[in-house]
Formats: structure tokens, C-alpha cells, sequence
């Protein structure tokens, strides 16, 4: 897949780990450059699971199977685990070759909606100049500020993409 239909930059973080978590994801159509800009967060949780649920919101945001999508993220876990571990896992019942596996419910619900889609998994250096990629923090971040100062970190925006 050369030229995907939509670009998804997709960011979660943590404020200690465990700790406030937030998730941002930024979905841009590449034809028409619109864009979805969405966050959430929960009050303790970790930095992996927020990566995650980043990642399956951005494609949860899809409304046409079959979409063609590279979704970024500067996340090595998310990327490694869709493309490179999660057919040994679930070979495997779920579990590493060493153990428990965590994060199995993220896991399945990302595996079944990216089953939906032609999805690309790139990781970007995060804090390196990627403008979806700083626009994803930032609203991962904004979500935590929110859950910080006892707000919904709940927040969505539809709009146009100028980058």
C-alpha cells in the first residue's frame, strides 16, 4: 500500500506509570485533508495502555471497512506488537513465549479493528518535529492536564489539516 486513504498519528502517555494517563489521535482523509481530532484518558492506568487505546480509538474513528491507513505512532510497542508479535501471541493463547501476556484486552480489540482496515503501523521519533505527531501529544497531554484539574479529558474537534 503506497498512498493511504487516511493518516492516523495516534499518542498516549502517562504521569507516573501507573499513574494519569491520557490518549490523543489526529485522523487526516488524504485527499481531502479533514480531519478528526479526538482524547480521552483515565485517572490511573499506564503508559502502554494509553499508546493502545490511542491507537484503537484513531481506528475506531473509521467509518468505511477496507480504509487503507498508515497509522503513526512513536510507540515501538504498539508497532512491534501489531506487526511483528501478535501472531505468536495469539498462537499462543494470548500469551508470551515467558509468561502472562498484558494488556490482552487492548490487544484483542486492536487486532479485530485493524482486521477491518489495510493498515500500515509506522513509528515516528516522538518530540522530533512531526507535526501530527507533536499535534497527538499535545492532546494527549491536554487530556491529562484535564483529568488533572478534575475535568473530562473527553474532546473532539472536525476541521481541516495545513500541514
Amino acid at each position: 500500500m503506497s498512498d493511504p486513504q487516511v493518516l492516523i498519528w495516534a499518542d498516549g502517555g502517562c504521569r507516573g506509570n501507573p499513574g494519569v494517563g491520557g490518549w490523543g489521535f489526529l485522523c487526516v482523509n488524504a485527499a481531502t485533508r479533514s480531519c478528526l481530532e479526538r482524547r480521552g484518558g483515565l485517572r490511573s492506568t499506564t503508559n502502554n495502555q494509553m499508546e493502545l487505546t490511542a491507537a484503537l480509538e484513531g481506528l475506531r474513528a473509521l467509518r468505511k471497512p477496507g480504509t487503507s491507513v498508515r497509522l503513526h505512532t512513536d510507540s515501538q510497542y504498539v508497532v512491534k506488537a501489531m506487526s511483528e508479535w501478535i501472531n505468536g501471541w495469539k498462537a499462543r493463547g494470548w500469551r508470551r513465549k515467558d509468561g502472562p501476556l498484558l494488556n490482552v484486552d487492548l490487544l484483542k480489540a486492536l487486532d479485530e479493528v485493524s482486521a477491518q482496515h489495510r493498515v500500515q503501523w509506522r513509528w515516528v521519533k516522538g518530540h522530533a518535529g512531526d507535526p501530527g505527531n507533536e499535534r497527538a501529544d499535545a492532546l494527549t497531554n491536554d487530556a491529562m492536564d484535564a483529568l488533572q484539574r478534575g475535568e473530562s479529558p473527553d474532546w473532539e474537534r472536525r476541521g481541516t489539516w495545513n500541514r
